[in-house]
C-alpha cells in the first residue's frame, strides 16, 4: 500500500535552505520517492500552526518511506536539516 510522507517545517535559517533541498531531494529519488507538492504554507484555516513550509512525498509503502529516513545518505543531511529548520516529519498510508 502505498505512503504519504508529510514535512511541516519551520525554517531557521533560510541562506541554508537550498543547499539541504538540493542535497536531500536526489536521496529522495534515489529512494524510490516521488515529489507530489512542496511550498510555503501560506494559510491556516483552522486553529494555529507553527511551520511555515510542507514538502509531500509519495513512497511504494510505510517500509519505503522509513528506509529513506534512515539511510545513511539521509541521516548524513540531519546536522545540516536540524540548523535550518525544526521539522516535522510523518507517515500515512494511502487507503485501498
Amino acid at each position: 500500500m502505498a505512503a504519504i510522507l508529510v514535512a511541516f517545517a519551520k525554517i531557521k535559517d533560510a541562506t541554508k535552505l537550498q543547499e539541504y533541498s538540493s542535497a536531500a531531494g536526489p536521496t529522495i529519488i534515489a529512494a524510490g520517492g516521488s515529489i507530489v507538492a512542496r511550498g510555503k504554507l501560506k494559510v491556516a484555516l483552522a486553529g494555529s500552526f507553527d511551520a511555515d513550509s510542507c514538502l509531500i512525498v509519495k513512497f511504494e509503502n510505510v517500509a519505503a518511506a522509513q528506509a529513506w529516513y534512515q539511510s545513511p545518505a539521509y541521516q548524513a543531511l540531519v546536522p545540516l536539516r536540524d540548523q535550518v529548520m525544526s521539522p516535522t516529519f510523518l507517515v500515512l498510508e494511502e487507503p485501498t
